[in-house]
C-alpha cells in the first residue's frame, strides 16, 4: 500500500492494476462473509442454536438438582441395605393422604358453593 505522503508512487501500471485487482477480491470476499453473517437463515440458525444450548444447559441443571433430590430423600426413607424406613415412610404417608383429601374436599365446596351462587346470583325480580 502507497502512503499518501508527497513522495510519488513508483508502482508500474501493471502492478497498481494487480494491487487493484487483489483488493477487489478481498473486498469480494469480505462482502460474500458479510451477506452470510446477515442472511435471515443465518440469523436464525445462530439464534436456534444459541435457545438450543441454553435449554440444554438448563435442563442438565435440572436433572441434577432433581437427582440430587431424589438421593437425599431416598436417603431418608430407604437405610444402608436398601429396606424402607417406616418411621419415616408412615407419617410421610399420612401427610400426603391428609393434605389431598383437605383438597378433594375444598374442591367438592367450592363447586357446590359456586353453582348455588350463580343460580340465584342470575335471578333478577321483574318489578
Amino acid at each position: 500500500m502507497s502512503d499518501t505522503s508527497s513522495t510519488p508512487d513508483i508502482r508500474t501500471p501493471a502492478q497498481i492494476e494487480a494491487d487493484i485487482k487483489r483488493r477487489r477480491e478481498t473486498l469480494a470476499e469480505t462482502l460474500d462473509e458479510i451477506g452470510a453473517r446477515v442472511h435471515p437463515k443465518t440469523i436464525v440458525g445462530d439464534a436456534r442454536a444459541k435457545v438450543v444450548s441454553s435449554i440444554d444447559h438448563t435442563l442438565g441443571r435440572a436433572y441434577v438438582g432433581v437427582n440430587r433430590a431424589v438421593s437425599d430423600v431416598k436417603g431418608q426413607l430407604v437405610n444402608e441395605e436398601g429396606a424402607p424406613r417406616l418411621e419415616r415412610i408412615v407419617p410421610v404417608a399420612l401427610v400426603v393422604v391428609g393434605v389431598v383429601g383437605m383438597l378433594a374436599v375444598g374442591s367438592r365446596r367450592g363447586a357446590v358453593g359456586g353453582s348455588r351462587r350463580g343460580s340465584s346470583g342470575s335471578r333478577r325480580r321483574k318489578r
